[in-house]
């Protein structure tokens, strides 16, 4: 593995941990994080899913999601969709994407199981 390899690898993995901690401040639900490292098909390293009981706690945990990115690893969202209706905001940080869902629409969408090949890893939810 070369240098600049391993160093995007820390990089991935230091913001999917912020992204979690994110999450599990304002009390996420269900955070799973999915490794699509190895999926051809993937256009992106990660996917963190979580939803919220409410609308409120939706917007709640994006915002926590981009305040402890930026103060653990100094990134911003490229790109943020979703905050109209609050019921699936997605964060695009190139590498990471967060998908945070009204549980209704995490149901519906079921996007751990579009992207069963990859790995999965289920996290604390406070």
């Amino acid at each position: 593995m070369t240098q600049m390899a391993k160093k995007n690898e820390v990089s991935v993995d230091s913001l999917v941990a912020a992204v979690v901690a994110g999450l599990q401040e304002k009390k996420g639900n269900k955070i799973v994080s999915l490794d699509l490292r190895n999926l051809n098909s993937a256009f992106a390293d990660f996917f963190v899913i979580a939803h919220g009981t409410s609308n409120r706690q939706v917007d709640a945990l994006a915002d926590s999601v981009e305040e402890i990115v930026r103060k653990t690893v100094g990134d911003r969202p490229a790109h943020r969709e979703g905050q109209q209706e609050s019921d699936w905001v997605l964060l695009d940080y190139i590498n990471v994407v967060v998908h945070i869902f009204s549980e209704e629409k995490r149901d519906f969408y079921a996007i751990e199981e579009l992207w069963g090949d990859a790995v999965r890893r289920e996290h604390a939810d406070h």
